[in-house]
């Protein structure tokens, strides 16, 4: 059983520093990697940012409601960064209309297998696929950041605006996360 709130981040949360790892990505081409999508089949972002936006929110795991988090709740919380993907994702959910009036397409991203993404995204109720990066061929590609917690490796939470095959924005770091979509509709309504 959890002894944390999956949709509340805690105060004490430490902010994560630009350490410079997204810094090659802004004009990049997104790589050509299909990916297993929560509605089934293959997704390429490189694909389906070629005809318009594409938001894709990387984020490193989210939780369970009856189990502790990877390392335990408070290594967890005290990773830079690491806490927050539930509400990141939530948020997400409820700006997706909005994000879609200003002609974004929405997808999250992870390293969690799409089985575990599909109970996320019925729990959760999210309106947009989820892309599973499990075998990190699109990290690799793309040289996104990841860190490691108990020999899992996890992506760093990085949101990138792609338009036409290559990357418009990124917004690294990212906190707190639960702001991370408002700060997404700011940007795409004044580009």
């Amino acid at each position: 059983m959890r002894k944390d709130d999956l949709h509340r981040l805690p105060e004490t949360l430490v902010a994560p520093v630009d350490d410079g790892a997204c810094d090659h990505l802004p004009g990049s081409a997104v790589p050509d990697v299909a990916l297993p999508a929560t509605g089934g089949g293959l997704i390429s972002l490189a694909e389906v940012s070629r005809s318009g936006r594409v938001v894709v929110y990387a984020y490193p795991r989210t939780g369970v409601p009856d189990e502790e988090p990877l390392g335990g709740t408070d290594l967890w919380n005290a990773i830079p960064g690491a806490r927050g993907c539930t509400p990141q994702s939530c948020a997400f959910r409820d700006h997706h209309r909005e994000l879609q009036e200003l002609g974004a397409a929405v997808f999250g991203l992870s390293t969690q297998t799409t089985g575990y993404q599909r109970e996320m995204v019925a729990r959760l109720h999210l309106p947009f696929e989820v892309l599973s990066d499990a075998d990190g061929a699109l990290a690799g590609a793309w040289r996104l950041p990841t860190f490691t917690v108990d020999s899992t490796v996890l992506l760093k939470r990085v949101t990138l605006i792609l338009d036409h095959g290559t990357v418009a924005k990124v917004f690294y770091p990212v906190f707190p996360p639960d702001r991370n979509a408002a700060d997404v509709l700011v940007w795409l309504a004044a580009h």
